[in-house]
């Protein structure tokens, strides 16, 4: 393999968003209607070229240039799942107005082509973390992830509300990434270097057994657990997303709950098998941070959500459980980092962890899009509304027995955010919790299966307004664009298709397990031709 076909997944998307940066120049309603059309197509080939660049069994090779990038089984693995639920996501932000100044959620008013160019540009920067192989490249993708929704939160809507969510998104962003290079810059200073294949190698070199990490070494780990933890919005650093998945449309909320929290999670992952010595070797200190800081953010995340009053926020609501869930995705990063000179237990954590960022995407999808296609009902003395599609438990109110279908949809998100039988949560829970078990964190597991019931409330609480309240008010009806409901019943399908087929749950889980190995292997070097 050559240098383009290694990045041509990026360069699809980058491409792809350059053309609508220039197609932002022109300023009729035509081009505006055509940039979801341009960005949709541009996501698709660049998952037709993911999935045609798989690797058969027997060819789980890496390749590499000059050290700089590492392809393998892993990368490919993330780079199709980014792109499948970022087709969705790109879906779920249609507009519904015939001049395409936005949806019934998002009002980007003449900004349509630099709307979605920005939407290209993260889901670029996160297949480009997971090819990443030095620590410069890796920080340029996560801050290329980062820094396009930063802006999508303050353009998504004019109203005060997204401004000040969007300041105070990128403020804490530029803490977060000063608190992650401090942690780099002590990876460089331990090891002379910024390969991270080569920082594994020097790490191991003379030892036999898990890797002492030194004092510098560990208070470099922990300065990238926390920088990464605010990707994720896990405790401490969850108290901006509340705020900011209110703040911003339903659509960049969405965008907001997968791309950032699969970033940190897959830039976890190389941290730590770089550290563990190229194989997740680390001295136990890790694992109980780990374990710790996944305990608070579920304890943290479903109280609070479980605490909303009826007449809140449902995105706020939505945002505390993406906290929880991220204290889940915690889990099983503890277990792959407790689990020294074990490949086997090893592999099937961080498969759980590559499978349960595939469900959470899928579940995720189709909530907000259930919201994108019910109304608004101003509140009384409302001047300005925030949206015209429902946002509040008011908004939900009777919705599932005026429309079914989307009751229905609704229905299946919140049953698999739970982690209930049949759905594709519950699969991806029990998957985190039997390599933790298998580590001797049983009081985790517990923590987790605790948590999980208290979830249920709020989950619930959500479904119950919409089957057992009487409507509220009166709204028009939002106009329903088909991608809208393409992306809904996609993700559905799927939930159920994977909780439900032991063929479907079996292939995916395939997958997942080869996705583990492969960066154990040295890079092989190739050359552009």
């Amino acid at each position: 393999m050559n240098l383009f076909e290694l990045l041509a997944v990026e360069t699809i998307l980058v491409a792809g968003a350059l053309v609508l940066f220039v197609l932002g120049f022109a300023k009729s309603a035509g081009s505006r209607l055509a940039a979801p059309v341009i960005a949709t197509a541009t996501v698709l080939i660049a998952l037709v070229v993911a999935a045609l660049q798989w690797p058969d069994e027997a060819a789980d090779t890496a390749f590499s240039v000059d050290g700089a990038i590492r392809i393998g089984a892993f990368a490919y693995f993330v780079r199709v799942i980014v792109l499948a639920i970022g087709a969705l996501l790109v879906l779920l932000a249609w507009p519904n107005r015939k001049d395409g100044t936005g949806g019934s959620a998002v009002d980007w008013g003449r900004d349509a082509g630099e709307f979605f160019a920005l939407v290209l540009l993260a889901l670029a920067g996160a297949t480009l973390v997971a090819g990443a192989n030095d620590l410069i490249l890796l920080f340029m993708g996560i801050e290329l992830a980062s820094i396009p929704t930063y802006i999508l939160v303050s353009m998504s809507r004019p109203t005060a509300q997204a401004q000040e969510a969007g300041v105070k998104y990128f403020f804490l962003g530029a803490m977060s990434a000063a608190v992650m290079l401090m942690g780099f810059s002590f990876l460089y200073g331990i090891t002379g270097t910024t390969d991270m294949y080569e920082i594994g190698q020097r790490f191991s070199d003379g030892v036999s057994g898990p890797i002492p990490l030194g004092p510098w070494g560990l208070f470099a780990a922990v300065m990238l657990v926390g920088g990464l933890a605010f990707k994720m919005a896990a405790a401490p650093l969850h108290f901006y997303a509340a705020d900011v998945y209110e703040g911003a449309g339903t659509p960049v909320t969405a965008l907001l709950s997968f791309v950032p929290k699969t970033v940190g999670v897959i830039a976890m992952v190389k941290i730590f098998f770089t550290i563990g010595g190229n194989g997740f070797d680390i001295w136990p200190q890790i694992s109980l941070l780990l374990a710790i800081l996944a305990a608070i953010t579920m304890t943290v995340g479903n109280v609070l959500g479980l605490v909303q009053f009826t007449g809140a926020n449902v995105k706020r609501v939505l945002a505390y459980s993406s906290i929880a869930h991220s204290g889940y995705l915690l889990v099983g990063l503890a277990a792959l980092t407790g689990s020294p000179m074990n490949a086997d237990v090893q592999g099937q954590a961080l498969a759980a962890v590559l499978f349960y960022l595939v469900a959470y995407g899928l579940m995720n999808v189709g909530s907000f899009g259930v919201m994108l296609l019910l109304p608004h009902k101003p509140l009384p003395g409302e001047t300005t509304q925030p949206a015209t599609s429902a946002e509040t438990f008011d908004d939900l109110a009777g919705m599932g027995k005026k429309h079914p279908l989307l009751g229905l949809a609704m229905a299946v998100s919140m049953f698999s955010l739970i982690g209930l039988p049949l759905t594709i949560g519950f699969w991806g829970k029990l998957g985190l919790l039997l390599p933790a078990w298998n580590v001797e964190l049983g009081w985790l597991v517990i923590f987790t299966v605790v948590n999980a019931a208290i979830s249920a409330g709020y989950y619930l609480k959500i479904l119950s307004v919409m089957y057992l309240r009487d409507e509220v008010g009166d709204a028009e009806e939002v106009r329903r664009p088909l991608p809208i409901a393409v992306a809904i019943a996609t993700s559905c399908f799927l939930v159920i298709l994977f909780g439900t087929l032991p063929q479907a749950l079996n292939r995916l889980d395939t997958e997942a397990q080869r996705a583990t190995t492969i960066d154990r292997a040295p890079a092989t070097i190739a050359v552009a031709e």
